[in-house]
């Protein structure tokens, strides 16, 4: 499959697209954290510890999530330039790579929703008993 500019660069609204998600993900955690952190010290409930910890954890996920979508895009581009310089071997490889990063990072946007998803499920528990 010979490889041209208009391949990588249908990753750039995907990734962008992407990217968003992740930082309003990230946005949402820190305030709720901000919010938590502030009751955590009227109340030190160890509830609210747990809480913070796993949010700390989901964090980290999004920040790596985050991080290997950039390095994904960048491989695009750097995979266009490749491309425009005629080096189509390279270009193939760091394009592969690319595809790879971005499956990384969306397998990892898969392992923090489940996180969320359970850590709503243990806060619904006391609700539905």
């Amino acid at each position: 499959m010979e490889l041209s500019l208009s391949i990588p660069a249908l990753l750039f609204p995907a990734i962008s697209l992407t990217m968003l998600a992740y930082n309003a993900r990230y946005l949402a955690i820190a305030a709720l954290i901000r919010q938590l952190h502030q009751k955590f010290k009227e109340t030190e409930s160890s509830a609210l510890e747990l809480q913070v910890k796993q949010l700390r954890k989901r964090l980290s996920i999004i920040k790596s999530m985050q991080a290997i979508a950039i390095i994904s895009f960048l491989l695009a581009v750097i995979t266009m330039f490749l491309i425009y310089i005629e080096s189509t071997m390279v270009a193939n490889i760091v394009f592969g790579i690319s595809l790879l990063a971005l499956m990384i990072s969306l397998t990892l946007s898969l392992i923090e929703v489940q996180l969320s998803t359970k850590a709503l499920s243990i806060q619904l528990e006391d609700i539905s008993k």
